[in-house]
């Protein structure tokens, strides 16, 4: 069978390996309320598809803040910093999947839309990034996971051809970037996408809600 022929995984990071999507929605409510702004009922699915740049813009121009997009980006970094650099854990058999493919020598990395030096952190305290093939940022890329630019980087840095890398999230518009884009993409169920699951069953090649399903793929 074609799937057969997967032999490396560009992974999400929240949401999808790291249990970390629920800290968003408060932290985009805690902004708004630092600043004394009503707070939209729907603000973190309006923000949810945002780069770091384009939602600090958003928040600035939206909610007319005194501040500049770089200095809130600042900002929302540091109500972030505390979670992943102690409490944030994976999520479950997430680790079980990762030691499945390191026995079978399937290389994977993370390409991620969170704060680079965050996430860092996080894999780092839960020992997860010294086992990576490759770590990338949007930032650091210059381009939002809508554009298919940091999958193509992450198959470049696994060696392989877009064709035999998987890329596993969670949310709706990466999964429809990188489907677009040739990958193989497998759907990973999150709580903060559930509203997308119908859809995001539609668009991908395969759906599981448990990582450690991810395995009958290889």
């Amino acid at each position: 069978m074609e799937h057969k022929t997967r032999k490396g995984v560009i992974f999400d990071l929240d949401g999808t390996l790291l249990d970390s999507t629920g800290i968003w929605s408060q932290i985009d409510r805690q902004i708004l309320t630092y600043y004394q702004r009503e707070i939209p009922q729907d603000i973190s699915e309006i923000v949810r598809k945002m780069s770091i740049k384009e939602s600090s813009q958003y928040f600035v121009r939206e909610f007319q803040l005194p501040c500049t997009p770089e200095q809130l980006s600042r900002q929302v970094s540091d109500f972030a910093d505390a979670a992943y650099r102690e409490t944030l854990e994976l999520k479950p058999n997430a680790l079980e999947l990762l030691d499945f493919l390191d026995e079978r020598k399937i290389p994977y990395g993370i390409a991620t839309a969170t704060y680079g030096e965050l996430a860092k952190a996080a894999l780092r305290r839960l020992k997860i990034w010294e086992r990576l093939s490759f770590f990338l940022t949007e930032q650091e890329v210059g381009a939002p996971k809508t554009s298919p630019e940091i999958f193509q980087i992450g198959a470049s840095k696994l060696h392989l051809g877009r064709r035999q890398v998987i890329v596993a999230e969670d949310s709706l518009h990466c999964l429809e970037c990188a489907r677009a884009a040739g990958f193989f993409t497998v759907g990973v169920q999150d709580p903060a996408s559930i509203d997308d699951w119908q859809q995001i069953c539609q668009t991908v090649t395969v759906t599981i809600t448990d990582l450690w399903e991810m395995r009958e793929v290889f």
